[in-house]
């Protein structure tokens, strides 16, 4: 398989999973507007064309129902030089000609007890190199154990069921990386998290490839259930200023710390786009302390690390 195919498989792959997960993400959104008498919210799209090589597809339903915002993006781009976000990490690819192609969601919902959810699944080529990575996790405003539980364990059985990388490692890898250290806390119950996950051979690239290609399943399988269960809870004005205040630490991961964000701004990536990441609404207060134990105190315990499948 030439590097050209390679790519243009990739690609489609890609593809395919932002049509399985928009419309797990419509039907979801069509059962909570059928409950609340309200019309469904759906997803637009907005194609863009980047200057330097590549493109993408941003597919971007707002006001939704069940979702105050959601994002399944899709971009393919090529470049003369590894932006700063990759070499960064990777010295050898400085210099290096690269292309980039994957799938990035994030869905803010609109009741406060349904958790808010970010995924990603990429390929990237500098040079003679080539990697996949990607991840998903989960942002409760309110903790429940089972849901932490279902989520975890569905991830869990998902890694398990390919033998390209190592659950605990991953699980860890997640913890660490969707942390803020200025909080010292997580940003939210975490999941799975990989990089750099390179095939060695043709027989290699076609299991890593077999194992990002299940994510879409598996986030759909993740995810639904705790929408499904939690959408129609009722909730007041203390719960949703409750989470316009959690979804502030949202906003101060992705435009501090998010390694895609980096690189999306860095190559000239469509800024609205990226940028779609954010929630629609989020606030802050200074020196904030929940009410000693009151729900929202109870969230504290949530955000640290936990063995949720275990």
């Amino acid at each position: 398989m030439t590097l050209t195919d390679t790519r243009e498989l990739v690609h489609e792959v890609m593809r395919e999973a932002q049509a399985e997960l928009i419309a797990g993400f419509e039907a979801v959104e069509r059962e909570g507007a059928l409950h609340a008498g309200l019309a469904p919210g759906r997803f637009g799209a907005a194609s863009w064309e980047r200057p330097g090589g590549g493109g993408g597809s941003a597919r971007v339903l707002t006001e939704g129902a069940v979702f105050e915002r959601a994002g399944v993006n899709v971009s393919a781009v090529n470049g003369a030089e590894v932006p700063p976000s990759i070499y960064q990490e990777q010295p050898a690819t400085r210099g290096q000609a690269y292309f980039a192609t994957g799938v990035s969601m994030v869905l803010h919902p609109r009741n406060p007890y349904v958790p808010a959810f970010h995924a990603n699944l990429r390929y990237f080529e500098a040079g003679e190199t080539r990697w996949f990575g990607g991840g998903m996790d989960l942002t409760p405003n309110y903790g429940f154990a089972e849901d932490a539980r279902h989520f975890h364990s569905t991830l869990k059985d998902y890694v398990e069921r390919h033998a390209v990388v190592d659950y605990p490692t991953v699980k860890a890898w997640c913890d660490h990386y969707f942390y803020l250290p200025h909080r010292k806390e997580m940003r939210g119950i975490g999941g799975i998290f990989f990089d750099q996950l390179s095939p060695a051979s043709s027989d290699d690239f076609e299991r890593v490839l077999a194992f990002v290609r299940e994510g879409a399943a598996t986030i759909r399988a993740a995810y639904l259930p705790l929408v499904r269960r939690r959408f129609a809870t009722a909730y007041g004005e203390r719960e949703r200023q409750w989470q316009l205040y959690r979804r502030g630490r949202y906003v101060e991961f992705n435009l501090v710390y998010d390694r895609g964000t980096r690189f999306g701004l860095q190559t000239d990536g469509n800024s609205e786009a990226i940028l779609m990441s954010l929630p629609p609404l989020a606030r802050w207060e200074f020196q904030y302390t929940p009410e000693p134990g009151s729900p929202e105190a109870e969230m504290a315990r949530f955000l640290v690390p936990h063995d949720w499948a275990g």
